[in-house]
């Protein structure tokens, strides 16, 4: 048993110089890195890759290609990274060298943002920023790279115009003394609170002011004033109906809410009247480009209104729908069109549909230069009234593209919206 011990202690006072000797090396080299031998390995310097990282031997490095790879940092383990590709038509503010990568320039105008994509068809593209309904508010704005994002105002919190940049704001908790709370805050308007003071709820000076009638005091026998006159004449004051003051409070909500009602039912005449504007000139488009509409204007001088005759027809009514613009589409819809008029080989092409849509010359010709198109095309149109599914369809038929139509027509698959 001694023999063991002292054993034991003769291999610990051995071992001890050796450890003494790898910790003093390990503070001696910054980077922690060490070969098989215990030596500190090198670190290849910016502009620079690892080659072979340090192991068995020291760290091997290589030098970076310009424009191809590049390393901003000191490193014993890295090696070149590739550079970054600006996508689609974004230029290069700085371009890619051994020691930094490619810097982007983001030139969406105002109301977009780069749409980075999976880099399909659509990537780098600038797109229109989502904007967040009435009662909905922005948790992120539409910045330069990132797309809205929206969210319901909670309780408390309320949005009352639509924006793609404004949260939700802080409802007013309660009205001052001198006012009265007419409506409580929703998510869709603030506390509604009206002055005490307005004309409708004073009570004028003849109200307030009520005269009573004097009584005569009580005469004795011999003609003079009674001892107890003094008791008979006080008359205590009638208590004031407290009912009366609050009927003007009750008209002037009432009268708020029927100029409320009002203000709704004009909205909706006014948006009903400009829907069916839009459908009126998208009929009148479909009709004089279909050919019922021309063997209905004949030369015998009879002219048939074709319009009044849908409008009447039992049939129709029936099957009378609301507009679909173009748009509304999704957006993996649109590109799929995009895609087809984009197509090579096709003879019918985005130019056939612009020339039908009637675009100048000059005007497709610029609209070409671009790198996309179809998209340029179409995104303008889009833009004008009348510019329906039911008139781009039309358009489609008539340059014999029939395959377009068809994807127009198929079902959109149902997505999520955040």
């Amino acid at each position: 048993m001694q023999l063991a011990r002292a054993l034991l202690r003769g291999a610990g006072l051995w071992l001890l110089p050796l450890l003494a000797a790898e910790v003093l090396a390990n503070q001696g080299c910054e980077n922690g890195h060490f070969t098989s031998a215990g030596d500190c390995c090198d670190l290849c310097p910016p502009g620079y890759g690892v080659m072979v990282p340090c192991g068995n031997t020291n760290t091997k490095c290589e030098p970076c290609v310009q424009n191809l790879t590049f390393s901003s940092v000191a490193s014993a383990t890295e090696p070149c990274q590739p550079c970054s590709t600006c996508p689609g038509h974004v230029p290069k503010v700085d371009w890619c060298t051994p020691t930094h990568d490619a810097v982007c320039a983001v030139s969406c105008p105002r109301g977009q943002y780069l749409h980075a994509g999976n880099g399909s068809h659509g990537a780098g593209q600038c797109r229109p920023c989502q904007v967040c309904p009435a009662g909905y508010g922005a948790i992120q704005p539409c910045g330069p790279s990132a797309n809205t994002m929206c969210r319901k105002c909670p309780e408390g919190y309320y949005s009352e115009e639509k924006s793609s940049l404004e949260p939700c704001l802080r409802c007013r908790l309660e009205c001052d003394e001198s006012e009265v709370m007419i409506q409580d805050c929703t998510p869709f308007s603030d506390t509604l609170c009206m002055d005490k003071e307005l004309q409708i709820l004073k009570r004028t000076e003849a109200d307030s002011r009520k005269e009573f009638p004097k009584r005569t005091p009580l005469l004795d026998s011999e003609g003079s004033p009674s001892q107890n006159s003094s008791s008979s004449e006080f008359v205590p004051p009638l208590a004031e109906d407290q009912s009366k003051n609050i009927i003007p409070v009750y008209c002037s909500i009432l009268a708020a809410v029927v100029v409320g009602l009002l203000a709704y039912v004009a909205f909706k005449c006014w948006s009903t009247c400009k829907q069916k504007q839009q459908l009126a000139k998208a009929r009148a488009g479909e009709l004089a480009t279909s050919p019922e509409g021309e063997k209905l204007h004949s030369d015998s001088g009879v002219f048939l209104d074709t319009h009044s005759l849908q409008e009447h027809h039992p049939l129709n009514k029936a099957h009378k729908a609301e507009p679909r613009f173009y748009a509304s589409l999704p957006p993996h819809k649109r590109e799929e069109v995009e895609e087809l008029l984009e197509a090579p080989g096709h003879g019918k092409d985005w130019r056939c549909l612009a020339d039908h849509l009637g675009y100048e010359e000059e005007t497709v010709e610029t609209i070409g230069q671009g790198e996309a198109p179809a998209h340029t095309l179409l995104s303008d149109w889009s833009a004008k009234e009348g510019a329906t599914l039911e008139a781009l369809c039309t358009a489609l038929a008539a340059i014999e593209r029939g395959d377009v139509v068809e994807n127009l027509n198929a079902p959109a698959e149902v997505s999520s919206v955040v």
